[in-house]
């Protein structure tokens, strides 16, 4: 179930036929930078796309399409980190849009991070409920959070028949639909209308390339042919909404998964960069101090730590969201943390609240 886009031979035509109609619908300046490109593309010549999209977003540096456009010839360069930069900030800046979402779990998946590819898709979900190729990769995802699971399970106990055949069951599909075959993205054309400063506009659509099926089924269900890479040689049937009017507000018990895994990932990132004040901003003003100290004390006591010189490396895996009441839930993960003469892991859980639209630290403990 490789993701690399790279692979596939038939990845340049299908999706320089995704541009072509892209372009075709956009504002003539943008449209004119598409096209220019997509010839880029088909002469084999991505570095040169690049720049072509580059010169463009120094005239418009917030176009979504002029973004992902970028994200994904990166993705395509194997610029995979760059990719990523793209995608995640797009998702920051225009969080009513599906398809960043999309490609940031492609690449995600491609690094065999399925927990934060699967969160990627669920927000993809959340965001436009009728995202059939959402709901797809999401079905891979868990096929394949299923097979290491089955894998793990046979690591402890060779002797599970059980999980053997589940496993044997999974493989056999996914070898049926894939014949070895790396099938990447497509771009599908989500909404006619040009863009205006914010959201609705023609936003192309990725998929990963994860052939395998949507959930471990029973002996008797016949195989899920792997995704195809890309949509037929017209687009896809446009909605009559444009793509912000698809914005469907979550159930009042649903976590905002991603948000909440992005406030962990900038306060560790910000305690890696040693900047101090940063770093204190991501605790509630009721944030419960460990151990009897003072506020102040805390506050004090942290700065001396983080400022000592040397650098310092803090990393987040395994993110596990739940709730824990209104505008609060405790995140759990893997905090890996390094320093000069220090290097030490273990599990760490967060209790976060939503004040003024932030989710901030009111308990950090050490443990599930």
């Amino acid at each position: 179930m490789a993701l690399s886009p790279r692979s596939a031979p038939r990845f340049a035509t299908r999706l320089l036929a995704g541009l072509f109609v892209l372009g075709a619908s956009l504002a003539p300046a943008f449209a004119n930078s598409v096209q220019e490109a997509e010839q880029l593309l088909r002469q084999k010549q991505p570095q040169q796309a690049l720049e072509k999209i580059d010169a463009f977003l120094a005239q418009k540096p917030r176009d979504p399409q002029g973004r992902f456009f970028k994200g994904l010839i990166l993705t395509e360069l194997g610029k995979i980190p760059e990719a990523t930069s793209v995608f995640q900030k797009l998702t920051e800046d225009y969080p009513e849009l599906p398809e960043p979402y999309n490609n940031l779990a492609v690449l995600y998946a491609q690094q065999k991070q399925y927990d934060k590819a699967k969160t990627a898709l669920e927000m993809a979900i959340r965001t436009h409920p009728s995202y059939a190729v959402a709901h797809e990769n999401l079905g891979d995802i868990y096929a394949r959070m299923a097979t290491q699971a089955y894998d793990r399970a046979l690591q402890l106990d060779s002797s599970n028949a059980g999980a053997q055949s589940k496993l044997n069951l999974i493989r056999e599909m996914v070898s049926n639909g894939a014949r070895g075959q790396t099938r990447p993205s497509a771009l599908a054309q989500v909404a006619p209308s040009p863009l205006p400063p914010v959201a609705a506009a023609p936003a192309p659509s990725a998929k990963p390339a994860t052939p395998a099926p949507q959930a471990a089924a029973p002996a008797a269900a016949p195989a899920k042919p792997a995704p195809t890479t890309a949509q037929p040689t017209a687009p896809q049937a446009a909605p009559s909404l444009p793509v912000k009017a698809a914005v469907q507000v979550p159930p009042s018990d649903a976590l905002p998964e991603a948000e909440l895994s992005r406030a962990v990932e900038d306060w560790a990132a910000a305690w890696s960069r040693k900047d101090v004040k940063g770093y204190l901003g991501h605790y509630a003003a009721d944030f419960k101090v460990p151990d009897g100290k003072s506020r102040s004390a805390w506050e004090s006591d942290r700065r001396v730590r983080i400022e000592k010189p040397g650098t310092i490396e803090v990393k987040v895996e395994n993110v596990k969201v739940r709730p824990a009441g209104a505008d609060r839930a405790d995140v759990s993960f893997r905090q890996h943390y390094r320093s000069v003469g220090l290097k030490t892991s273990a599990t760490k859980t967060l209790t976060l609240v939503k004040r003024d639209g932030r989710w901030l630290i009111q308990q950090e403990r050490v443990g599930g």
